[in-house]
């Protein structure tokens, strides 16, 4: 079983990030053979300052490997240095209804954010669906944001496939059940759109400042509070024992028990949960060659699965 997934450089990774996508990574990566990418193709959608996104793309590989993905076990590297998906991206343009990409919910609701329209987050499904089928995957773990793009993908795989012969596998989408959903330190879903989130990496004293301004209500030391409704339990339950946490749920009801106290309990244990990533991240960090090298050679791996894929699209559509 063949599983890819990519991931957008698009700033400083946050708890959410890592308790959502990449818990979700970590456990696939034992299941099957794992292709993993950072998408700075598709980061180009939103028009980053060319030094942000070599940055980004920097901090992200660095981050990943600092999470545990394995390069003995993952296929790991840079979207762009596989240039032969913007070709099959060209190729599947021609199989790929209007009505399709006019029908996809995604860039009405980036656009509905105030970000720019043009032809790259218009397309995107379509360079989606490259990525995809050009590394013939079996599985693509997908958020729900990303499920109409999956279906779009299986669509024009058995467009192309219908129209040419049988090229590309269709692949599956992969929506795992337990996946969290983290509450921000305001309550909401945390996102970098809200400017609500916890970073995943950061000096100890950042980190322990955002926790204590983690959204409460007013209810004074001495009274009992309700741990069923707290944005700090729900954090505390990401990184605590089971014992732990009802431990806390205990001291809110018992009362006397206040909500800064509560705040250092969730501190750390946030700390301690990440020790082992802060200090993988520094033997990475003290090594950048080392990282180049596993991206460069995660490409040469990528490459050759990419290179059979095109030699039977080009046969097929007759360019050679």
């Amino acid at each position: 079983m063949r599983i890819l997934t990519g991931l957008q450089p698009s700033g400083i990774l946050h708890i959410g990030n890592y308790f959502g996508a990449m818990s979700q990574l970590l456990e696939l990566q034992q299941k099957g053979e794992t292709f993993l990418f950072v998408a700075d193709y598709h980061a180009m959608t939103t028009s980053p300052k060319s030094d942000d996104l070599r940055a980004n793309v920097r901090r992200l590989a660095l981050d990943l490997l600092a999470c545990g993905v394995d390069p003995d076990k993952v296929v790991f590297f840079r979207q762009s240095d596989v240039p032969a998906v913007t070709e099959l991206m060209w190729i599947l343009n021609n199989v790929t209804p209007l009505g399709l990409l006019e029908r996809a919910h995604s860039y009405k609701d980036k656009i509905a954010k105030g970000f720019s329209p043009n032809t790259g987050l218009f397309t995107y499904p379509v360079l989606m669906a490259a990525d995809i089928l050009l590394y013939q995957s079996d599985l693509v773990p997908v958020g729900k944001d990303q499920k109409q793009h999956l279906e779009i993908t299986r669509d024009l795989a058995i467009r192309f496939n219908n129209e040419y012969g049988d090229v590309f596998t269709i692949p599956e989408g992969y929506i795992a059940s337990s996946v969290a959903v983290v509450p921000g330190i305001d309550g909401q879903k945390m996102s970098k759109s809200y400017n609500n989130t916890i970073p995943l990496f950061g000096k100890e004293k950042e980190i322990r400042k955002i926790v204590m301004n983690v959204v409460t209500d007013c209810t004074p030391l001495e009274d009992p509070k309700d741990p069923e409704n707290c944005n700090v339990v729900a954090l505390y339950k990401l990184v605590a024992t089971p014992d732990e946490v009802e431990e806390m749920k205990a001291a809110y009801r018992a009362g006397n028990y206040g909500y800064g106290h509560a705040k250092q309990a969730l501190f750390a244990k946030l700390w301690e949960y990440f020790e082992p990533m802060r200090e993988r991240r520094a033997k990475w960090e003290a090594d950048p060659d080392a990282i180049e090298d596993v991206l460069r050679e995660g490409a040469r791996r990528a490459g050759e699965e990419a290179a059979k894929t095109m030699d039977k699209v080009r046969r097929a559509v007759g360019l050679r």
